[in-house]
């Protein structure tokens, strides 16, 4: 293994899949409750599937909706449909229950307790509440498909980690 990490100066992460199974609900809710944008959907009617790639509307510039865009723009969100899944017994794993894997998605909002009052009025399920458990800071909601989404107000976050950072 080499030591020089230049190599990988300019490699960005460019999103997180998601697979859900029905598009125009998983849509509603990343972008009316969470306030996302489609900037992109790309459909292979050959292999049955599509994708939405999504920005967070406080992400600066917008992705302008070009493949290339969707595959090298830093932080985006994409939602795979697998078509018919919809109308199929197919449910999607968040990875919190057994086999673990995958855990959450993670929001940062200026003012969480607004928030969560804005989410608990849209009927948005919670998986913890504000104020609940350990780390009574944060909060979790569910999408539409039981994908775990964190919500968090960094400002509040420091007084969790304290001093035990890198």
């Amino acid at each position: 293994m080499t030591d020089d990490l230049s190599a990988t100066d300019q490699y960005v992460l460019t999103h997180t899949m998601l697979r859900i199974k029905e598009p125009a609900r998983a849509l509603k809710f990343y972008c009316e409750v969470l306030g996302f944008r489609l900037v992109t959907q790309l459909d292979f009617a050959e292999a049955r599937f599509s994708l939405y790639f999504l920005q967070p509307r406080g992400h600066g510039d917008c992705a302008d909706g070009t493949v290339y865009q969707s595959f090298s723009r830093a932080g985006l969100l994409e939602l795979t449909h697998n078509w018919g899944s919809e109308e199929d017994d197919t449910e999607m794993h968040s990875g919190n229950s057994e086999p673990k894997g995958f855990g959450h998605i993670c929001i940062a909002v200026p003012d969480i307790a607004a928030a969560c009052a804005r989410f608990d009025a849209m009927g948005v399920r919670f998986q913890k509440r504000l104020g609940e458990g350990g780390m009574r800071e944060i909060a979790f909601i569910l999408d539409p498909d039981g994908y775990w989404i964190e919500v968090v107000q960094p400002s509040l976050m420091e007084g969790l980690v304290g001093k035990n950072r890198v």
